[in-house]
């Protein structure tokens, strides 16, 4: 695995973690542990083009992005796509002093970081993964802030701050104030999630919001507009729909202006967690070990121990099991009354 601790002589820093918005919050304390440790270089973020978008004079640790095109393992998962002709070339010319992998296990993501002719590389990795300069085992059970902060401390990265932090903009806040006037005591539910298995009923959602009787927002994706529409539909009161109307930055600063986020296991769970919104999350258990917050005073996961798929019984917990085709909710057995019994204390309101 290497030494570890603080290097000398580094002013140019290449971090690797070009995937999804909840990956990138889970990223943060690494991120900022990494800047803490290395104050004067400038920490690269090799990512995709939302992470330019969103990152574009944000506070925090990144100082710029580099968009990477679609490669397999590396920023994108779909197969066949190579690195262009070139772009190693173009990056090798950055002359970085470190790169940094904490993207995933290493198989495809080490010998991209190899090739990028850093004078020191670090991060994760699986048994059958190209080993880098330093590295530290990925198993995949561990919680993703806790993984990546061992990957930055074999640097010397350190921080005092493990639940993710993400600072507001003037241009998220003018973004928001598009959408008009917002009502004070505001909730939001966010009903969607990339894997359907994580997505609890969009009846109880709006079972939920009915019950605790404060002004709704329901976001979602342009691809989650039907599942909007169908929480909004069940409800007793009326609630705004905010469907791909904001980019992230603006979605930050709507969920910052909410007393809570009812929410499944997704990105925007992370998002608002990180502009210091309450949550109350429903989980599946595996999702909660390796992304359910760390912390309770703010954020309380509701959790579903389901072990199988519950259409055919494959297991979810065993890794050497393939995924079924089947898309039923894992989740779908988590009690409505936890839910609302947890949003009523976390707002002050429980009886």
């Amino acid at each position: 695995m290497g030494v570890s601790g603080i290097v000398g002589g580094v002013r140019r820093i290449a971090a690797l973690r070009a995937n999804a918005l909840g990956d990138f919050v889970l990223a943060l304390p690494a991120l900022e542990a990494i800047k803490n440790a290395y104050p004067d270089a400038t920490l690269t973020l090799l990512g995709r083009e939302w992470h330019a978008a969103f990152l574009e004079g944000r506070p925090g640790p990144v100082d710029e992005v580099i968009v990477l095109p679609p490669i397999t393992g590396v920023s994108t998962s779909e197969g066949g796509h190579e690195a262009p002709a070139g772009l190693l070339a173009r990056l090798r010319e950055r002359r970085f002093d470190l790169a940094v992998q904490i993207h995933g296990g290493g198989r495809y993501s080490n010998p991209f970081v190899r090739a990028l002719g850093a004078g020191l590389t670090v991060g994760l990795r699986t048994p059958e993964a190209e080993p880098l300069d330093r590295w530290v085992r990925y198993s995949y059970f561990q919680h993703e802030v806790l993984r990546y902060l061992e990957a930055a401390a074999l640097v010397g990265g350190r921080t005092d701050r493990v639940e993710p932090s993400v600072a507001l903009t003037a241009r998220d806040e003018a973004e928001l104030a598009a959408l008009g006037e917002l009502p004070a005591g505001l909730v939001a539910l966010h009903p969607g999630a990339t894997d359907r298995r994580r997505q609890w009923p969009p009846e109880s959602f709006a079972a939920a919001a009915d019950r605790l009787g404060r002004p709704v927002v329901i976001t979602g994706s342009e691809a989650e507009r039907d599942l909007v529409a169908r929480v909004a539909g069940a409800m007793r009161s009326p609630a705004l729909p905010v469907v791909g109307a904001l980019s992230i930055g603006g979605l930050a600063a709507l969920y910052a202006r909410c007393d809570l986020l009812i929410s499944n296991d997704t990105g925007p769970r992370h998002l608002a967690a990180a502009v210091g919104t309450a949550t109350v999350v429903i989980y599946w258990c595996g999702n909660l070990i390796n992304a359910g917050p760390l912390t309770r005073h703010r954020h309380r996961p509701l959790i579903s121990w389901t072990a199988a798929c519950p259409v055919c019984g494959a297991s979810g917990l065993d890794l050497d099991v393939e995924r079924c085709e089947h898309d039923p909710s894992w989740v779908a057995d988590v009690p409505l009354d936890a839910v609302v019994r947890e949003a009523e204390d976390i707002m002050g309101t429980a009886s």
